[in-house]
């Protein structure tokens, strides 16, 4: 496939860089996962990116979710990366691993009446930044949805958080984002121990993941940079 290798090298590129920012922040570079967001993948390009090692994808609509993962049912492990209707939830559970963004009590309700047996596993989506524009719970507001999720008797099971920082010319500009959203991890995760692990962090997006990284990030979310970065090789 023409598009594979140009591909291939930027994924490496992006890995390179994803372990560099893990070193720099005292981690890992294993303890940090790599999705792309499939909302901007063809199938051939799809199908490239699995050539390529990828082997997490993200994807924002629940339609385009069904319609890919049919098409690639064993490449990848899938996740919901975009906002979650209540009147969607049954098809996105029983088919992606992880929900990046429950951001409600309702929603979380929704997801214990549909998820299959042993649970579906979710992240808190929290709007850091404060935008109007952004999905997402207030810190405050954090708790009252790990309450409500501690109340399905493991239907709905709290791995950790999201959030999206403003978009910025430079990264180190949402660096507080990405830091607050990690003290708020370290502030709730001693005390829910016995209900959820909290560890995941999904933060960070092709244009501020190493910072994203350095800040704690778990999981970061690679999105039409490859496919761009291969068009002009």
């Amino acid at each position: 496939m023409q598009a594979t290798e140009p591909i291939r090298e930027r994924v490496e590129e992006v890995r390179g860089r994803i372990a560099e920012a893990a070193v720099e922040g005292g981690r890992r570079p294993e303890d940090v996962r790599f999705l792309v967001a499939s909302k901007y993948y063809e199938p051939e390009q799809i199908g490239a990116l699995a050539d390529a090692g990828i082997g997490l994808l993200g994807e924002n609509k629940t339609d385009d979710l069904v319609r890919k993962q049919e098409m690639f049912p064993d490449a990848f492990e899938w996740h919901f990366i975009g906002h979650l209707q209540r009147r969607k939830a049954k098809e996105a559970v029983g088919r992606v691993k992880l929900i990046h963004s429950v951001d409600s009590v309702r929603l979380v309700q929704e997801l214990a009446k549909r998820a299959p047996e042993g649970g579906i596993e979710v992240l808190v989506q929290v709007n850091v930044s404060g935008e109007e524009a952004k999905y997402g719970v207030p810190e405050g507001e954090v708790e009252p949805l790990l309450e409500a999720a501690a109340g399905t008797g493991g239907a709905v099971r709290v791995r950790g958080f999201s959030t999206l920082a403003p978009l910025v010319a430079d990264p180190e500009d949402v660096r507080y984002v990405f830091a607050k959203l990690r003290a708020i991890r370290d502030r709730l995760g001693a005390g829910w121990a016995p209900d959820f692990d909290l560890s995941e962090l999904s933060m960070g997006m092709s244009n501020d993941y190493a910072v994203a990284v350095k800040e704690g990030a778990t999981i970061v979310r690679i999105g039409r940079a490859l496919i761009e970065e291969a068009r002009v090789r």
